[in-house]
């Protein structure tokens, strides 16, 4: 009698979890098609949070040369700065202002999955603060040259990051929707939007630390650097791709 009601226990157990398993999978892949309107595979989810984690630790690289960080977190950077305000909170924070700006840009061409993006912005500033606590662990830079070594590897791993998680068009984060929004009103290349938006964030955080820090706080050379040429990076491995692949990958696909 009781290895019947085990059996029956284990055979119902089977049944739920195969039941389960198709109701989440059908879900996911019901919301992935409203959103997207593509399947939900393995290789996006893979290049999407790749390439988010490759944008922090670039972030990270860029706080750790101590030449400023890096133009996406600049403004975060100076809220903690400025208020003490956690990293990850002040990015959350400032993401969910971006995805304001976004749905006035879009306007009726806003997609319901760009809410969302706010919900990003939490796993960014994870990731962020998983990334800059791993810079522990590296020796500091203990002079100019390494310095801008550091910086180079945060543009760098930030223009890999962005080629990587943009085209997989599942949500963005606010700063690339922002981006690829400005790029369709526009219409002009997102590497180009991308520059002068960089330009633009680093301006603002600038003002910021000026006016309630009496310095340049969060921005340095580094961040300078960055809003130059992480848009002119990405321009870069775009092309670099397209030569070695063919495959013309689409940047401002929302």
């Amino acid at each position: 009698m009781p290895e019947i009601l085990v059996y029956i226990f284990i055979h119902c157990l089977n049944r739920y979890y195969d039941f389960y398993t198709l109701f989440k999978y059908n879900v996911i892949q019901y919301c992935c098609m409203q959103f997207s309107g593509e399947e939900l595979t393995f290789r996006r989810v893979f290049s999407y949070i790749f390439g988010l984690y490759l944008i922090t630790l670039g972030v990270a690289f860029s706080i750790k040369s101590g030449l400023g960080s890096a133009p996406v977190s600049s403004i975060p950077y100076a809220m903690n700065l400025i208020g003490n305000i956690e990293i990850g909170i002040a990015t959350f924070i400032f993401h969910s202002i971006l995805v304001a700006i976004e749905l006035i840009l879009l306007r009726k061409d806003f997609k319901r999955k760009h809410f969302l993006q706010v919900f990003v912005g939490v796993l960014f500033g994870a990731f962020t603060s998983f990334s800059v606590s791993l810079m522990y662990f590296i020796p500091p830079a203990y002079n100019l040259f390494l310095a801008f070594v550091m910086s180079a590897v945060s543009i760098l791993l930030i223009a890999l990051g962005l080629f990587f998680y943009v085209p997989a068009n599942i949500i963005p984060l606010s700063v690339e929707g922002v981006t690829q929004a400005i790029a369709i009103v526009t219409n002009k290349p997102f590497s180009t939007i991308k520059v002068c938006f960089d330009v633009c964030v680093v301006s603002t955080a600038l003002i910021l630390s000026y006016v309630f820090l009496g310095e340049f706080g969060s921005v340095g050379v580094g961040t300078i650097l960055g809003a130059l040429f992480i848009g002119t990076t990405v321009r870069f491995i775009h092309k670099l791709n397209m030569h070695l692949t063919g495959n013309n990958v689409d940047l401002k696909k929302i």
